[in-house]
């Protein structure tokens, strides 16, 4: 599960625009990064005064970074609203997840009440962090 966060670190980096400082302030307090959360939603919730995000007027850089949101999905939501205000179900037409998009988004007709916990999928229980070098 960490190798699977570290090569999540580096897709963002690569490919969404984050720096490593960027991703290293997603960590808990213990410099690990969450293993039950991927990267991005941890920057996210971390980063809660920048969302939401109005899926009409926000720059594609932004958007990279709404949890749930990839490259394409970002391309097809640019494409389309230079047509049209787009509305949550417009949103939902060009993404593959609209459940995990709404606590981030604002579109037309829709806005969030708040940016809840309770959109975290949590596990029963918390998994254990291994050590990188052997050990235990």
């Amino acid at each position: 599960m960490r190798e699977h966060r570290l090569y999540q670190s580096d897709w963002l980096m690569r490919f969404y625009g984050f720096e490593a400082k960027e991703v290293a302030a997603a960590a808990d307090a213990s410099g690990m990064l969450p293993l039950d959360i991927d990267p991005k939603l941890a920057w996210a919730l971390k980063h809660r005064d920048l969302f939401p995000l109005d899926v009409n007027r926000a720059a594609r850089e932004l958007l990279l970074r709404v949890p749930g949101l990839g490259t394409k999905a970002v391309d097809r939501i640019l494409a389309a609203r230079t047509h049209r205000r787009l509305r949550l179900d417009d949103v939902a037409r060009l993404t593959q997840s609209i459940a995990k998009l709404r606590p981030f988004l604002i579109a037309a007709d829709w806005r969030p009440v708040r940016l809840a916990d309770a959109v975290l999928p949590r596990p029963a229980r918390q998994a254990e962090q291994l050590e990188l070098f052997g050990g235990g």
